[in-house]
């Protein structure tokens, strides 16, 4: 059943975090993503009890049935800089445990960026740190999701292989899973849009990182073309991904209960403009 599929977007916490969980059901979706702070401060607003009590209570009285989380962008547990890397560090813990109150599953992180480092040393470094934030935060039901990534300036993320190595070096690998981005994958130059190449592109996967790390699909277009390096979402069968990419993930038994999330332009503000992606997504599934 189409109601039943796990799908939604990344909407605005603004007017309280209930708020997302409304904007989502209004639009058909049945999973969300959202900020639980603001993702350009370091600062955070306390959670409160009340916050907590109407966010679970709206839920479930709306059904939603999954709940990511999107770990801030100043998050940098890569940085050459040792400031940058303990307030990412204190930072990161703090939205575990955000997530731990709200009862989010799934908290996105972007897994880093080093101009200094060779890849190599950047992945220990942000295997270090990842380390370093489970013991601090000894996490009871979030797990930290690693976004696959573009490969735009000097982010780490582009090769699975490096998403492996992080992991690899994970001293309690029940907390790390991986979240996939479309866009990212097609801008790192995995072509997916094609049945030959769809199918290689997830037995790559499965054999350097392994499908079952996949608890979370961003499916985005992208606005540039394959291989460009450059992290620009588009509207679904807007951009440069074929829509036959995003057909076989939607029918794709494997990611059955994957959550699929949007963060096509300007979705989070205006959840209206997701409507259509998401209908769009919806109408790809075979009776």
């Amino acid at each position: 059943m189409k109601k039943d599929i796990l799908i939604g977007s990344h909407l605005s916490i603004a007017g309280g975090f209930w708020q997302a969980l409304v904007r989502a059901h209004s639009i058909g979706a049945t999973c969300v993503q959202i900020f639980t702070k603001s993702n350009r401060q370091w600062a955070a607003k306390k959670i409160t009890d009340d916050d907590i009590k109407k966010f679970l209570s709206i839920k479930r009285e709306l059904n939603i049935k999954t709940i990511i989380a999107h770990a801030s962008y100043l998050i940098n547990l890569a940085s050459s800089k040792k400031d940058v890397q303990e307030k990412s560090i204190k930072a990161l813990v703090d939205e575990i445990d955000r997530c731990e109150k709200l009862e989010i599953p799934y908290l996105v992180l972007h897994p880093g960026s080093n101009s200094l480092e060779a890849t190599s040393d950047a992945c220990t470094l942000i295997a270090d740190n990842l380390n370093k934030v489970i013991s601090l935060s000894n996490p009871k039901r979030t797990m930290i999701l690693l976004e696959t990534m573009a490969g735009q300036g000097s982010t780490i993320g582009k090769k699975f292989e490096d998403l492996a190595k992080i992991i690899g070096l994970i001293k309690n690998k029940k907390h790390i899973g991986i979240c996939v981005d479309t866009c990212h994958i097609f801008a790192a130059g995995y072509k997916f849009d094609t049945e030959i190449s769809y199918q290689a592109l997830w037995k790559n996967f499965d054999e350097i990182i392994g499908i079952k790390r996949i608890k979370v699909i961003h499916m985005n277009d992208s606005k540039k073309e394959l291989g460009c390096h450059i992290d620009r979402h588009e509207h679904i069968a807007k951009g440069k991904i074929l829509p036959l990419a995003f057909k076989l993930i939607m029918n794709d038994k494997k990611f059955a209960k994957i959550a699929k999330i949007l963060e096509t332009p300007n979705s989070s503000q205006n959840p209206k403009q997701d409507q259509k992606n998401l209908d769009t997504l919806k109408s790809y599934i075979k009776k």
